[in-house]
Formats: C-alpha cells, structure tokens, sequence
C-alpha cells in the first residue's frame, strides 16, 4: 500500500492538470472564438466597461517586446520547466500555491500555443478604466498567469512573515 504522502502528491498532481487542463481549454477555445467571430482589429459593443476586441499581440505582457515570438516562446517553455521543477516540492508549497503554480503553467502553455501556431497571441478582453483611458488587452492565459503569480506573492510573504514571527518567538526570555 502507497504511502499517504504519495497518495497525496499523486491527488495534488491530478488536481493540478485539471486545473491546467481546464484553464487551457477555456483559453484555446475562447481565443478561437474571437479569431472566427470578431473581426481583426474589430470589436463587440461595450458591456458596462469590457469591451472584447480581437487584437493580434506579437509581444508579452503590455506589448512588450514586440515580433519576438521566437525569444517569447523560449521563455515560456523555460518557465513552464520552472513549474513543473516546483511542482516537484508541492508537498512542501502547499496545496493554495499548487493551484497557483498550476494557473501559471496553464497560462504560459494557452500563450505557447498561440505563439507556435500563429507567431501572436490573440487578446480579446479589454477594460476601460475610465473616459478613454483603457487598461491593455489581455485573455484568459493571461489573466490565469497574473492570478496564479499574485496569489503565489502574497502565499510567499505570508509564510515568510510566519517563519519571522516564530524566530522572534523562538529567542530566550531573560528573566
């Protein structure tokens, strides 16, 4: 009979690639969507203040680094190694920073397969902020990548700030 540890990172295996899984189909499939129903460059009406358009991005996050779909596209793959090196100590992460590690390497892998198939990345959602001022499109890859590294942060600091408080907990009272 397995271990319950092994039991438990196989169960936290699975639990990640469902949610892998299941971010990437949304992913390809909302992307897919957009290129067959909305114009390039086109948009739907506004719905209170998101606008989907279809905008080819051939850069990273904010357009940065623009017709550099090959160099993108080895950063993702590194990165996507990176988590699945980290996915490794999961036990030790924590179940809450597996799911975030998980919507991370779903978000690099949904903007892979855009970038591989089609040398861009379609976004599709676009938020005005306020008048004219609109924040820059993104999709659902991307929005999965910035949920998962925030939730990861802030997962991060909060132990750090435990392992703080149980050193200083730790020192000898003089008496």
């Amino acid at each position: 009979m397995p271990e319950a540890s092994n039991r438990l990172t196989w169960w936290k295996g699975l639990v990640f690639l469902a949610i892998a899984g299941s971010i990437v189909t949304l992913d390809v499939i909302s992307k897919g969507w957009i290129r067959a129903n909305v114009p390039l460059g086109g948009s739907l009406s506004e719905q209170c203040r998101v606008v989907i358009v279809n905008i080819e991005n051939t850069g990273s996050a904010f357009g940065l680094f623009t017709n550099q779909a090959f160099l993108l596209s080895l950063v993702a793959i590194a990165g996507l190694v990176i988590v699945l090196a980290f996915f490794r100590y999961m036990t030790e992460l924590g179940f809450i920073s597996g799911i975030a590690l998980s919507m991370i390497f779903a978000g690099a892998l949904g903007n892979l397969i855009d970038r591989l198939r089609f040398g861009h990345v379609t976004d599709f959602i676009y938020i005005r902020l306020w008048g004219d001022v609109f924040w820059p499109a993104f999709n659902v890859a991307d929005s999965a990548i910035t949920i998962g590294a925030i939730s990861l942060a802030v997962i991060t600091l909060v132990s750090l700030g435990k392992k703080d408080a149980a050193k200083k907990g730790d020192k000898p009272k003089i008496t």
